[in-house]
């Protein structure tokens, strides 16, 4: 299925976080459903009581009741003492609980609602009074509520209220555990095939998922998989080279050695000393590669100090003049007037030429003529390395075991990619007839 197609991960967590809401939300309205109509029950029940005692004593005409003391306990939260004074044409003449005095109200006062304060012998009450009057205005009554109660029963309901909520909280808690663990799984079931994806067995994902966000993640792993497997292929191509280059010159050693044994002539000592030369040429070699694999991974190219190709070129012929000398080479340098420089490691860049110049000096035919050429274009610079041992009538390098595969052109293309350099090789311009090139682009290293 096409990833465009796919239904992505945070609608399926969405749809499963939505169907654990709707439990815990129905269970919810079940519970304030029922807490609502037991509290509205007991809630109506005292008012009727207040109502009944209120009309009770205005039945009485007496100008001030004593309370009469409650003793209704199924429902005494929520019966509120209530007190009532009247008056008429100014006049009072209802005091239900004595208020007046300690409330200084002589007159009566203005209609609406307000909260005073009782004054008695005892600390002093707040109480919440309501005033209304009559459309003639001859008539008006004060109702008033202990502020007390009042706090009393907002406390109860609130208790009411919030002890079925604590109740659902664990609910709460472990349905949206059960509901996120469950819309995971998916996620957890690719981490068990990752966990066991056997990548250098060249194993890989299944790109078959059933949510869009994994099309991404699985063909990012797949592509690392894929390079993990190339390089570890690449690794064993390397380590067979190496296993048939080193297995020739310890062959030979062997035999010259038992030969040498037998017979210690100076051409078999000579040739055990060239075989055992080689072989650590290529040990050699191997550790220059192991060397330049450390180097090239210490920081990026584009952290490097700039690399001076002419100056660099020059020293490396300095250092292979003699030996180009003793096998009749003739080793030169050819750099623009300008410096070339380049943003790259200065060692792994000394060992990749330095391999060059060796193998053109080694495996070559003497009277050769071996090349640097230093050379910058219009969107590239770069340093060459030619020979011309391939010219017509030139007495090629005898086939000898000497010869080799070459680690020092595997251990050149090595360090290429870790210099983010391109290794072209041929192109030569005669009368060269090999060339081996380290390309840059400047728009990638400028220096």
């Amino acid at each position: 299925m096409p990833a465009k197609q796919l239904p992505p991960l945070w609608r399926h967590l969405w749809a499963w976080a939505l169907g654990a809401l709707l439990v815990v939300w129905m269970t919810l309205i079940a519970v304030a459903w029922y807490t609502g109509h037991h509290e509205a029950e007991e809630i109506t029940d005292g008012q009727l009581v207040a109502a009944s005692r209120l009309w009770l004593h205005a039945a009485r005409g007496a100008q001030k009741a004593e309370a009469v003391p409650l003793n209704l306990p199924p429902v005494k939260a929520y019966v509120l003492e209530l007190a009532v004074l009247q008056w008429e044409g100014g006049r009072l003449i209802t005091d239900t609980h004595g208020l007046a005095p300690g409330l200084g109200l002589d007159v009566p006062p203005a209609p609406g609602l307000s909260t005073v304060t009782h004054k008695g012998p005892g600390e002093p009450v707040a109480w919440r009074m309501y005033v209304g009057e009559t459309a003639e205005g001859d008539r008006r009554v004060a109702v008033l509520m202990d502020m007390v109660h009042r706090y009393d029963l907002g406390r109860d309901v609130a208790e009411h209220v919030a002890r079925p909520a604590l109740l659902v909280l664990p609910l709460v808690a472990l349905v949206l555990w059960w509901a996120i663990r469950r819309g995971l799984r998916p996620l957890d079931q690719l981490s068990s095939e990752v966990a066991a994806l056997d990548g250098f067995a060249g194993q890989r994902l299944d790109t078959q998922h059933r949510f869009r966000e994994f099309s991404s993640t699985v063909a990012a792993i797949n592509t690392l998989v894929d390079t993990l497997q190339t390089r570890a292929q690449r690794e064993r191509e390397f380590a067979s080279d190496v296993a048939h280059e080193m297995r020739t010159p310890l062959a030979a050693i062997a035999l010259q050695s038992r030969a040498a044994r037998l017979e210690a002539t100076p051409e078999r000592l000579a040739q055990l000393e060239q075989e055992a030369l080689r072989a650590g040429r290529i040990l050699s070699q191997l550790l220059d590669l192991a060397r330049a694999h450390r180097l090239g991974t210490a920081e990026p190219v584009h952290n490097n100090e700039p690399v001076d190709l002419g100056v660099l070129a020059a020293s490396l012929i300095a250092a292979h003049a003699q030996q180009a000398h003793d096998n009749r080479h003739d080793l030169s340098l050819v750099q623009p007037e300008t410096g070339v420089t380049v943003r790259t490691p200065a060692l792994l860049l000394e060992l990749a030429l330095r391999n060059l110049i060796e193998n053109a000096l080694r495996h070559t035919p003497p009277d050769t003529q071996v090349e640097v050429v230093v050379w910058r274009e219009k969107s590239a610079v770069g340093v060459s390395v030619s020979d011309d041992g391939q010219r017509p009538g030139a007495v090629p390098v005898a086939a000898s075991p000497a010869a080799g595969l070459g680690l020092g052109l595997r251990l050149v293309e090595r360090i290429a990619e870790q210099m983010g350099a391109v290794l072209e090789r041929d192109g030569a311009v005669a009368p060269m007839t090999t060339r081996f090139t380290f390309r840059w682009n400047t728009h990638g290293n400028d220096a």
